[in-house]
């Protein structure tokens, strides 16, 4: 194969790559926006929109106990309403337990040592194989989506704080401005404050409402709104100049925020690929050569040895967490 040949292959390759990089690009910030925000009118104007605010306000409603249960349950009904999923922790339990237990019944068929049942050691294999698969993976991905959902609001919150304040200024009164924003706004921000107006007309005061918006997504931007609205509800003051001025002290944050993620970048990504490697290292060897951990499974040093293995990755991640999480 000579240069000019594998110039022309390579030409193609980068040709190729551009070609899908610009085809996902359109998609993610033109054609993507563009559904969901037509698709978020047709529920408006079919009341789709309406029926699972009632819905998601019935979930919200429900108080839990102060014990150790009713703590894990208000912390992932938490993060459930950060992710937008609008099921009840319950089922996403009851959905988490369901998969540990398909994996625990089917690993050791799909694995091939269902004949090396009788041994403890894959007892204990099979079960954190499971509770990896069907817990952590599920809460991993919550965890991600619920923060994803919040960077995005982060981002839509200057825009809306705008469209609040022109909406006051026109003359509207609060409520009719929270009414622009539902319209005007596509999600996940929109459907948050249609939430808040829905309260509203189900009898909430317009400061428990923002409350509760801001102790389900949980931001200082939406908190500080929050005491806004509140401290000028209670001292007035003119409400639009308020807000006029905290929008700027957010996007100047955002900017300070986007730097120092910037620099924080690299010492990200080294993180996600020293979390991720051993466990696809191990997944990989698991599945693609199951006799390379079962020949060794029954000597009496492999079941402290893979405990002291994950005991660190533990440690290690809990660092690696601690030193990439920068607070701004």
């Amino acid at each position: 194969m000579n240069g000019s040949t594998i110039l022309f292959l390579g030409g193609i390759f980068l040709g190729v790559v551009l070609l899908v990089e610009g085809a996902w690009y359109y998609y993610q910030d033109v054609h993507a926006p563009r559904t969901r925000m037509n698709r978020r009118l047709d529920q408006l104007r079919s009341g789709t929109l309406q029926q699972q605010i009632e819905a998601s306000l019935k979930l919200g409603g429900i108080e839990r106990s102060e014990t150790f249960v009713g703590e894990i349950l208000s912390r992932l009904e938490s993060k459930l309403n950060q992710a937008g999923m609008r099921i009840s922790p319950e089922r996403f339990l009851s959905i988490m337990a369901l998969m540990t237990l398909s994996i625990a019944i089917a690993a050791p068929i799909f694995l091939g040592f269902a004949n090396m049942l009788g041994s403890f050691t894959v007892w204990i294999m099979i079960a954190v194989v499971a509770f990896g698969l069907g817990v952590m993976v599920p809460l991993a991905f919550l965890d991600r989506k619920a923060m994803k959902r919040i960077k995005k609001i982060e981002e839509q919150f200057p825009v809306a704080l705008d469209i609040f304040v022109r909406g006051l200024r026109a003359g509207h009164p609060v409520t009719g401005a929270l009414d622009l924003l539902v319209e005007e706004m596509p999600d996940p921000i929109g459907s948050e404050f249609a939430t808040v107006v829905a309260e509203i007309s189900y009898g909430y005061d317009l400061r428990a409402a923002l409350e509760n918006m801001a102790d389900r997504i949980q931001t200082t931007d939406l908190r500080m709104f929050a005491v806004c609205v509140a401290i000028q509800s209670e001292t007035g003051g003119n409400l639009a100049e308020i807000l006029e001025g905290l929008a700027n002290v957010i996007r100047e944050r955002n900017s300070m925020v986007l730097k120092v993620r910037a620099l924080a970048s690299e010492g990200k990504m080294t993180a996600v690929v020293l979390s991720l490697l051993p466990v696809g290292t191990f997944t990989f060897v698991l599945t693609t050569n199951p006799s390379f951990y079962l020949n060794v499974m029954n000597d009496p040093i492999f079941l402290p040895g893979m405990i002291g293995i994950v005991v660190w990755y533990g440690i290690g991640m809990t660092i690696i967490r601690k030193l990439i999480d920068l607070k701004v």
